[in-house]
């Protein structure tokens, strides 16, 4: 096996090239098919065993962009620890790049049981793991957590050994689990007693090994994680299942504003954009913005604009106005002889709104607000042809990309809804 430096978001990947062309699979939870006893890799017809020891050094070590090389269908199992592939690491030096690091952070608890096993998941500041290990009927029950870092992994983690219990051994070596396996890569429990070629490097060495594990399959999520994960009685099929979550939860948010997004605006090459100098003096406070400003600044057209125009900026707090006619296309079949504008559209339109105050600032300019969610939404009175809807909308949040507002939409001073809207904003494509 050989460790081999990567360019800037390349990830981690395995090589092998004992194969014609020599084929990689990226090390993602898309590409795992196998977690019995261990956590496999496959792409097509070809697979890579055992990979979780040598993805917890690299994690372990912050390492994010590397090509592993074998030319076998497994690294080599070393002692059944990661100490070598960290030596190795060490050896060859750790070089920054330029490009900032992407940290998937989790924002809400949840929890889930699959088997035996228990994981729940907390935010945290930092990456930390809790772990309680338990062979059959309690025995060597262990538990222990930390707070992982690159040098916490390296003093508590990365030495734990593999281990399996005596009863298991037959059953594992009739289905080919453990070949090549022996005390020297491995701790064998039998009963009461701990055989071993060399004493316990840890007094809970079996709890760290199921850590380490952890934070291999937690690997495949493609990127940094933060925040505290509690285990009881983990196994491979229960961290990768913990990762396909995270997976689930850090894609929800792109997923959720693309499905209510419209398409981006085509591009047209004799159509002057305007720049953001343009923009800031439209939308300084005390300012107003008629259609053509509004339009300038929004990428929503007919029959989606919901704002005809702004009639107050002042800080974080805007006023906007819809024009609603009985020329509105969806009057057609909302209801036919009893024409009502369609709450949703009250709530795209403060949401529209909100978007045009975090768009105000320079780093967002040129960008799309995407609606992400609502919250607390209530319809109060139904609005119908010939009103004035007002829009009035206050941004309590504005945070990177994501941002928070609250909103009410209200027809010759009497509130007809209101809600709380989140969304965020992403590049033009």
């Amino acid at each position: 096996m050989k460790f081999l430096p990567a360019p800037p978001n390349t990830g981690l990947r395995f090589r092998r090239v004992d194969l014609d062309g020599k084929p990689e699979i990226e090390a993602t939870i898309d590409h795992v098919v196998d977690t019995n006893r261990s956590t496999t890799l496959g792409k097509g017809n070809i697979r890579i065993h055992t990979v979780e020891h040598v993805l917890a050094a690299m994690r372990g070590c912050e390492i994010d962009n590397a090509i592993i090389e074998l030319n076998a269908n497994e690294p080599p199992i070393a002692d059944g620890s990661s100490r070598q592939y960290v030596k190795m690491i060490e050896q060859a030096g750790i070089a920054p790049q330029a490009e900032p690091k992407d940290v998937f952070r989790i924002e809400e608890p949840f929890e889930f049981t699959t088997g035996e096993t228990l994981v729940q998941v907390f935010p945290h500041d930092r990456l930390k793991i809790s772990c309680t290990s338990s062979g059959s009927k309690g025995r060597f029950t262990e538990f222990y957590s930390l707070e992982v870092t690159a040098e916490s992994w390296v003093k508590e983690l990365s030495e734990a050994r593999t281990f399996c219990f005596f009863e298991e051994i037959e059953h594992l070596y009739k289905n080919g689990l453990i070949r090549g396996g022996s005390l020297e890569n491995a701790v064998v429990i039998r009963d009461d007693a701990v055989l071993t070629n060399e004493p316990l490097r840890y007094d809970d060495e079996f709890v760290r090994h199921k850590m380490l594990d952890i934070l291999g399959d937690l690997t495949l999520l493609g990127k940094p994680f933060v925040g505290h994960i509690t285990a009881v009685r983990p196994s491979h099929a229960s961290n990768c299942e913990l990762t396909r979550q995270l997976q689930a939860k850090m894609r929800k948010p792109r997923e959720s504003a693309e499905a209510f997004a419209p398409p981006p605006p085509q591009s047209n090459p004799t159509s002057k954009e305007p720049n953001h100098s343009d923009v800031e003096q439209m939308m300084k406070d005390g300012g107003t913005l008629n259609i053509d400003q509004l339009m300038k600044i929004l990428p929503h057209r007919y029959p989606f604009l919901m704002v005809d125009k702004v009639t107050r900026i002042e800080g974080n707090r805007i006023t906007a106005e819809k024009n609603v006619t009985i020329n509105e296309p969806y009057f057609q079949g909302h209801f036919p002889g009893h024409p009502i504008m369609p709450g949703v559209l009250q709530l795209e339109a403060i949401a529209q709104v909100a978007g045009i105050l975090m768009l105000k600032q320079a780093e967002n300019f040129g960008k799309l607000a995407y609606f992400m969610s609502a919250e607390k939404v209530k319809w109060r009175k139904p609005v119908r042809p010939g009103d004035i809807v007002v829009i009035d909308v206050e941004l309590t949040k504005s945070r990177g990309k994501i941002g928070k507002a609250t909103g009410t939409c209200s027809v010759a001073g009497e509130e007809v809804s209101q809600a709380e809207v989140t969304f965020m904003l992403i590049n033009r494509e």
